[in-house]
Parts: C-alpha cells; sequence; structure tokens
C-alpha cells in the first residue's frame, strides 16, 4: 500500500526519455513531488506535444496506474485508480524510474527518471520544463515503424507518399523542433 510521505515541500526534477526512436527525443520537467498522477499526465501531454487524445497509464514495478475502463474490460489485477496517487508515492527517491505509455494503439513508451528531489523555493514554485530536445511524433502516426515511414515520405518530395502525409499532417513536419518557451506559457495556464 502506498503512504504519502511527510514532506509536501520538495521538486522533482525528472528526466523523460521516449523509447525506441533514434536520436532521442527527450524533456527535463520541474514538478512538485505530491503532484497527482492526473496532473502529471496532463503535463506529460503538453512537455511531448501530444493533444490527450488516448489512452494513458504508468507502469511502476508490477503497478499499472490509469483511469480505470469504465465497461471494466481493460483493468487487470495489477490495475489502480491514478486519481489519488501522487509522483512522491511511486517515485519517492533520487534515481527511482517509472514509464508512461500514451496511446495504447501506437505504443509510446516514455521512461521517467527522478533526477533530482530538491526544496522548494521561489525559483521552481511551478511546474516547468526546463529542457528538451525533438519534437514527439504526430498523434496516430502508427506507432515507432509508422512514424520513420511518415518522416521518410514527408522529408522526400519524390516519394509516392509524400503528398498524402504533408496533406494528412497539414503541412511540414519539423523532427528536431521543440519551443521551450511555448511549452512553458501552455504549462503556466495548468492548474
Amino acid at each position: 500500500m502506498l503512504t504519502p510521505p511527510a514532506s509536501k515541500t520538495s521538486v522533482y526534477h525528472l528526466r523523460i526519455e521516449m523509447l525506441g526512436i533514434e536520436p532521442l527525443i527527450w524533456r527535463r520537467i520541474w514538478v512538485p513531488g505530491n503532484i497527482k498522477l492526473p496532473k502529471l499526465h496532463r503535463i506529460l501531454q503538453i512537455v511531448m506535444g501530444w493533444e490527450n487524445y488516448h489512452l494513458h497509464q504508468f507502469h511502476v514495478g508490477p503497478w499499472l496506474y490509469g483511469v480505470p475502463d469504465p465497461d471494466g474490460f481493460y483493468d487487470p489485477e495489477n490495475f489502480k485508480n491514478e486519481k489519488s496517487v501522487t509522483l512522491d508515492m511511486i517515485a519517492p527517491d533520487r534515481g527511482d524510474s517509472f514509464v508512461y505509455e500514451y496511446d495504447f494503439g501506437d505504443g509510446w513508451q516514455h521512461k521517467i527518471k527522478v533526477e533530482k528531489i530538491v526544496p522548494i523555493d521561489e525559483q521552481n514554485f511551478w511546474s516547468m520544463c526546463v529542457a528538451g530536445e525533438r519534437s514527439a511524433p504526430p498523434e496516430d502516426v502508427g506507432g515507432v515503424g509508422g512514424y520513420m515511414d511518415f518522416l521518410e515520405a514527408m522529408h522526400n518530395p519524390t516519394h509516392p507518399d509524400h503528398k498524402q502525409v504533408w496533406a494528412w499532417n497539414s503541412g511540414p513536419f519539423d523532427p528536431n523542433g521543440f519551443d521551450l518557451n511555448t511549452v512553458n506559457k501552455q504549462l503556466m495556464k495548468i492548474k
């Protein structure tokens, strides 16, 4: 059984790495240790550029935390509702890691590692993204293989699917694009 830690005055420095794609797509964020998993999910959606169209879950050891299936078809024995679970409950120590999975069809997995735990001060009292590289794949692109095919067609004007993927994506896609300022403006809107 998870129990919340006594102190609620810590900031977690987290490194998020998207698994299965090279070159690496990653982010570094600062969040309160007592952040609940639903809010951490919203933050991860923003920093990765996802649009929250699909289901998600957190893999922590043998446990899965997420939103229960209202019909009860999905929830395995090791599944728990994420609603009241906080980050410091699933990763209480520096060096702890877990996996965030988004879009079970495409299967995007992100390794999240606790790099540091520091006291809250006037410089780090709100959730923020402090670094990152590369754009996450577009929604519904078809997993790692689909993304590689998408990039090949997108950036080769002679590819037979070039016009189709260009139209599907509503224009160009920069796999190296990442705008830290835009991400942090969006994060400031989260309550």
